[in-house]
């Protein structure tokens, strides 16, 4: 006598054990998840859709997310080019997002800066990840330590912040960075001083970028000797002009590394003591001026962060984390690009 086939409803109910069981739920758990039945906790419906996701069920698998989910953004909100193409690139790419994904931008004045830390104890919505660019402070640390345990992802961007379980850094090796600097003035000037000039030693990139360089030119170039200016820039043109004024009176300047801004204060130095384009210049970022000097042959070299791959890498961990997208990208830093001369394009970097 041949077996009778199984009503098509057990198999569909076996599925659903096998999906109970390894996600540790009953089987009417299971149902109300992927019919969308009722209620149920959101650390339960992850569990069993990455349970059904792992036994390849052969059906379309509702979201892991119900309602909104609110990602908080916090940069300063400084009028430097890098952080207007950044703003750019933030506002490009929110607009492409999920209509449930809220990204709040808050731009930090100075001011703003030392009340981060209360800022990101707080917010006025239930925040599931929460992207920064702040300083390595012990007050910052304490803020984001807590926000992570709480359960919120947080992602560093364009500087890391050190001694915090993070889930990701989104940003350059500004170490790296340094060492490339260090490579092309090693390779461009002539034997004599490099003056490194940092803008703000109390973010962890500008320090890392001086360390590699001063590393790199140490290890590799001993016709070149290294001195690190006496006082920050804060990307500020008269600080830029006074530092390297007084390194020309000093004597056999052939290079610069110009961590951050104030850029026209370096020409400015440079033009006035007839030595604009016979020292090696390297600086940060691509914007129209550093354009124009490159183009006149006044700098030789910037280093550019790509603002907009900063973004993407951090809102491609924050939604991997919110459930939101199911791969993110690679855990390895954003690459910098170098432009020089043969490199730099003619259209404007920033909108007017």
């Amino acid at each position: 006598m041949p077996k009778e086939t199984p009503p098509r409803w057990r198999k569909r109910t076996a599925r659903f054990v096998e999906i109970a069981e390894l996600a540790g739920v009953s089987a009417t758990t299971v149902d109300r998840v992927l019919n969308e039945r009722g209620s149920v906790s959101a650390q339960t419906r992850e569990r069993v859709i990455a349970a059904a996701k792992q036994l390849a069920v052969p059906r379309m698998l509702p979201d892991t997310q119900h309602g909104l989910v609110h990602i908080d953004v916090m940069v300063p909100g400084s009028d430097s080019p890098f952080f207007s193409r950044l703003r750019e690139a933030l506002q490009r790419s929110a607009q492409m997002l999920d209509r449930r994904v809220i990204v709040h931008r808050t731009m930090l004045s100075s001011a703003d800066e030392a009340r981060l830390p209360a800022s990101i104890g707080r917010s006025r919505h239930r925040r599931a990840a929460l992207i920064v660019t702040a300083q390595d402070t012990p007050e910052v640390r304490a803020a984001l330590a807590a926000a992570i345990a709480r359960g919120e992802a947080v992602v560093t961007m364009v500087t890391d912040i050190g001694g915090i379980d993070r889930l990701h850094y989104a940003g350059i090796d500004n170490l790296r960075a340094g060492h490339t600097a260090g490579y092309f003035l090693g390779r461009l000037a002539r034997p004599g001083r490099v003056l490194l000039l940092p803008a703000r030693l109390d973010y962890r990139a500008h320090a890392d970028r001086i360390e590699g360089c001063r590393t790199h030119i140490a290890r590799h170039f001993d016709h070149l000797v290294c001195e690190a200016a006496s006082l920050e820039s804060l990307d500020e043109d008269d600080r830029c002009y006074r530092a390297v004024s007084a390194a020309i009176r000093r004597g056999n300047l052939t290079g610069i590394y110009n961590t951050g801004y104030g850029s026209a204060g370096v020409e400015a130095a440079l033009r006035k003591a007839g030595l604009a384009g016979k020292v090696t210049w390297i600086g940060h970022e691509m914007f129209d001026a550093h354009r124009q000097y490159i183009d006149a042959g006044i700098m030789d070299i910037a280093i550019d962060q790509d603002p907009d791959g900063q973004v993407i890498a951090a809102l491609q961990h924050a939604l991997h984390a919110c459930g939101i997208v199911e791969r993110t990208s690679a855990g390895e830093p954003v690459e910098f690009r170098v432009f020089c001369s043969a490199n730099v394009r003619q259209s404007a970097y920033l909108r007017p």
